[in-house]
C-alpha cells in the first residue's frame, strides 16, 4: 500500500499535462485558474520547478486588461461544456470571459518562502510580481466602481463556489430567454443529483451569452451584469492575496508595487466589517445590486478568515465551525440550514481547498486548536473516501469527480501542517 503522499504525488503526476495541470481527467480537461495555483502548493513538494512553471503558465494568458481567465483550453475536448466556441473571447490560445478567485498572491509568495533553490525562486517570483499586481489592480477598477474596496463577481463561476445557496436570490434576477440550445457534459461525468440544476445552467448560460454580446468588455461587465454579488470567501482571497503580494514585493525591492498592495488589502479588510452578521456570527454576502446582505450563512462567511480579520471575528467563524455539528469539518453550507443539501456540489459538501485556507486563516488568527481539527478531519476523510473532488460531510462519501487534482495537492500541505 501507498502513503497517502505517494498516492497523492501520482495523482497529480497523472493529470500533469506537461506545463499545466487538469482538475481531472473527463470532467474538466482544461486548465483551471484557482486550481492551478493552488496545486501548485502540492507540487513544490516533489518538483519546485514544475510548481512555478504551473503558474507561469496559467499568467503567460493573462489579458491585456489584467485579468486571468478562468479556464485556459489548452486542446480542443468536447468532453466539457461550455467549451471555447461558446466564449468565443477571440484569445489566440481560447480561453473563458470571467475570472476566479484570485489567490496566485498568497501562491506566490508561499512558492517563494519555502523555495529550496532561491536563486530560480526569485528570478520567477520576480517574472510574475507585476502581472499578479496588474491583476489586482484589474479588480478594483473593474468591481469596485464606487471604491468601497471590496470587489464583485459577475457570474457564480467566478467564486468557485458555483451553485452556493448565496446566489439563489440574485441570481433569481438572470433571465433565461433566449439561450441558445445546450447539451451538459458534467451530468455525463457525475451523478446529476449531485451538480447544479439544469435551471442555474440557463442561467449560468444566459450570463455568458450577456457577457459574449459585450464583446468581453471587461470595463462594460459589471453595470451590464444584473448579478452583481460582493463575496466575503472572495474578497477574503483577494486581500490577502495583495498583502502576501506586497511582503513579497518588499522582499525583491519593489517598493511602489509594495506599497500599492498593501494599500489595497488595508483598505479591504477595513470594508469586510460591513459584511459581518451579529446574528449568524459570520460574514455575509452583499447583493450590490439590492443593495443588501444576503440571509445565507454559507462557507463563503467561514472562508473570510484567510485574510487577517480581526480576533473575535476568528474565534466566532470557530465556534460557527463547531456548530455545524457534522462528522467531518468543514459543511460548506450549515445542516441546519432548510437549503442544505449534503450531495449537491457547494449546497452542503466539503472541499479540501476550502478547509485548507480556512485552517491556515484561523492558524494564523490564534485559532491553532480549530485550524488543527479541520487538518485532522480532512486527513480522516481522505483515508477513508480516497481523493474525491468534494464529499458528504455526515457520512464522508466521495462525491464528484475522482483522483482530483487539487484535493491531493491539499493533502501535501495538509500533511505538512499536521507534521
Amino acid at each position: 500500500m501507498t502513503t497517502l503522499s505517494e498516492h497523492a504525488i501520482a495523482i497529480l503526476r497523472e493529470n500533469d499535462r506537461g506545463s499545466y495541470t487538469v482538475p481531472t481527467k473527463g470532467l474538466y480537461p482544461f486548465q483551471w485558474n484557482w486550481d492551478s495555483c493552488l496545486t501548485a502548493l502540492g507540487q513544490r513538494h516533489f518538483d519546485e520547478a514544475r510548481a512555478w512553471t504551473e503558474i507561469e503558465t496559467l499568467f503567460a494568458h493573462q489579458w491585456l486588461c489584467g485579468m486571468v481567465p478562468h479556464i485556459v483550453f489548452h486542446q480542443m475536448d468536447d468532453g466539457y461544456f461550455p467549451g471555447p466556441t461558446v466564449w468565443a473571447t477571440g484569445r489566440p490560445v481560447p480561453t473563458s470571459g470571467i475570472t476566479q478567485p484570485p489567490v496566485a498572491g498568497f501562491a506566490l509568495k508561499r512558492l517563494f518562502d519555502r523555495a529550496t533553490d532561491r536563486p530560480a525562486a526569485e528570478a520567477q517570483a520576480r517574472a510574475l510580481l507585476p502581472k499578479v499586481a496588474a491583476w489586482h489592480r484589474w479588480f478594483f477598477a473593474t468591481r469596485d466602481p464606487g471604491g468601497e474596496g471590496l470587489v464583485a463577481i459577475l457570474h457564480p463561476w467566478e467564486s468557485g463556489r458555483d451553485n452556493s445557496v448565496d446566489w439563489d436570490a440574485p441570481f433569481a434576477r438572470v433571465p433565461t430567454d433566449g439561450i441558445a440550445p445546450y447539451t451538459r457534459r458534467d451530468t455525463q461525468h457525475a451523478n446529476p443529483e449531485h451538480r447544479p440544476t439544469k435551471a442555474q445552467y440557463d442561467r449560468y448560460l444566459w450570463l455568458v451569452e450577456h457577457f459574449r454580446a459585450l464583446d468581453w468588455d471587461t470595463a462594460r461587465m459589471h453595470d451590464a451584469s444584473p448579478f452583481q454579488v460582493i463575496d466575503p470567501g472572495f474578497n477574503a482571497i483577494l486581500i490577502r492575496s495583495c498583502a502576501e503580494l506586497a511582503d513579497l514585493a518588499d522582499a525583491l525591492g519593489e517598493t511602489a508595487l509594495a506599497a500599492e498592495n498593501r494599500a489595497l488589502a488595508a483598505k479591504g479588510l477595513a470594508a469586510m466589517e460591513s459584511l459581518w452578521s451579529p446574528e449568524h456570527g459570520q460574514y455575509l454576502c452583499r447583493d450590490r445590486a439590492a443593495g443588501a446582505l444576503i440571509d445565507s450563512p454559507s462557507v463563503g462567511g467561514l472562508l473570510a478568515a484567510f485574510c487577517a480579520i480581526p480576533p473575535a471575528r476568528a474565534e466566532a467563524i470557530t465556534a460557527k465551525i463547531e456548530a455545524h455539528g457534522t462528522r467531518f469539518r468543514v459543511a460548506s453550507h450549515p445542516p441546519q440550514s432548510a437549503e442544505f443539501d449534503a450531495k449537491r456540489y457547494w449546497r452542503g459538501p466539503v472541499w479540501l481547498v476550502v478547509n485548507y485556507m480556512i485552517a491556515d486563516g484561523l492558524a494564523h488568527a490564534g485559532q491553532e486548536a480549530a485550524a488543527a481539527r479541520i487538518t485532522a478531519s480532512s486527513l480522516d476523510l481522505i483515508r477513508e473516501s480516497g481523493f474525491a473532488e468534494y464529499y458528504d460531510p455526515i457520512t464522508g462519501e466521495p462525491l464528484g469527480g475522482g483522483r482530483f487534482t487539487w484535493t491531493a495537492a491539499m493533502v501535501l500541505e495538509f500533511l505538512a501542517m499536521e507534521g
